[in-house]
């Protein structure tokens, strides 16, 4: 079989850094009457990425410019949509608002109070410094309100965190550095970072990180949970709980399917069949059934073994999870369930 070469990547760039590019070309607009084709922005590392500009238009006392988002390699679910940025004089200062598919901020824990738009600090400290630096450029006013718009955000918002987090009627600005890396794993940990965030300030004391969507509804269901208390851990059961000890929350359940579980209760920290594999062997020794040696699947080895084998994997997960907690004050409890999100064993 012909093995395909390896190549780099290809970083793009975050909600944040667009807007950034958006409100240049957009000031432009409303300050020379002329927009650029494109423009160039520093972003807070230095690197200076020039964006061709795809909206823009101007109206009386506003004018707006719109950036495609380009995430690179990224599966980003924003890739390709367009953020606009409309400017117009204000009695100062700098003003945020959000527009169609940017949402609005309805329970506290996030870096952005209630009431405000989505639109994380970073992002508002680089548009900012884009206002202030061509202002005194071109010898205006940098009292500017700045409306940040997606269209169809609200849609894509129904595919990200976004409900659950308790912002409300589409997606948010974000960023950091302005770049998205691909398949990085560091902007889900980070998700489920400001969930545990929400949950907190949101007076919770019982959180629920599951592997995935059967797990949490199940979950969600057995103990009545609203869905900000569900944190959609997937594969990364260590950043949770290594968060979660940092800012603990009175008890935890976790969540998820045998074999994932099982590579828990084996010592996994990262669930993903790329980074661990559940040992058979050792399951099989474990579980005192010798046969599940031979398996060549978890289910497998659960029709081998019967439903105990769920059990011991509940048991030796919870184990597992104990010993991560620590000395955090913490309880805890393990939920096993099937595919069809059906409860298998608990712990």
């Amino acid at each position: 079989m012909e093995t395909l070469p390896k190549r780099e990547l290809r970083r793009g760039w975050t909600t944040g850094a667009c807007a950034t590019a958006a409100l240049r070309a957009a000031l432009g607009g409303l300050w020379t009457g002329t927009f650029p084709e494109s423009v160039s922005i520093v972003l807070p590392k230095g690197q200076v990425p020039r964006f061709v500009v795809a909206h823009a238009h101007a109206q009386g006392a506003w004018a707006e410019a719109g950036i495609v988002k380009d995430a690179g390699d990224d599966p980003d679910v924003t890739h390709g949509a367009m953020v606009i940025v409309r400017v117009s004089r204000g009695p100062g200062p700098v003003r945020f608002f959000a527009g169609e598919g940017v949402g609005t901020v309805t329970k506290p824990g996030l870096p952005i109070g209630p009431g405000e738009p989505a639109i994380n600090p970073v992002p508002r400290r680089m548009m900012t410094a884009e206002v202030d630096a061509l202002a005194a450029e071109l010898g205006q006013s940098p009292d500017i309100d700045i409306t940040v718009s997606i269209p169809g955000g609200a849609d894509i918002a129904r595919r990200t965190w976004n409900p659950r987090l308790g912002i409300e009627g589409g997606l948010s600005i974000l960023g950091t550095t302005g770049i998205v890396r691909p398949f990085s794993c560091a902007a889900w940990i980070a998700s489920i970072h400001r969930g545990i965030d929400v949950a907190r300030a949101s007076g919770l004391v019982h959180v629920a990180g599951t592997t995935g969507a059967q797990s949490g509804r199940a979950v969600q269901e057995l103990y009545g949970l609203p869905d900000h208390a569900m944190l959609d851990m997937g594969d990364f059961v260590g950043g949770m709980v290594k968060y979660l000890v940092r800012h603990p929350v009175g008890h935890l359940t976790l969540g998820g399917g045998m074999a994932k579980l099982a590579k828990l209760g084996q010592g996994a920290r990262d669930l993903h069949s790329a980074r661990s594999q559940v040992d058979f062997g050792a399951l099989a020794r474990d579980a005192g059934v010798g046969e599940v040696a031979d398996a060549n699947t978890v289910l497998e080895a659960l029709d081998i073994a019967g439903p105990d084998l769920a059990v011991h994997v509940a048991t030796a997960a919870r184990a597992e999870l104990g010993r991560m907690i620590g000395d955090a004050p913490i309880s805890f409890d393990i939920v096993v369930c099937d595919r069809a999100g059906q409860i298998l064993a608990r712990a």
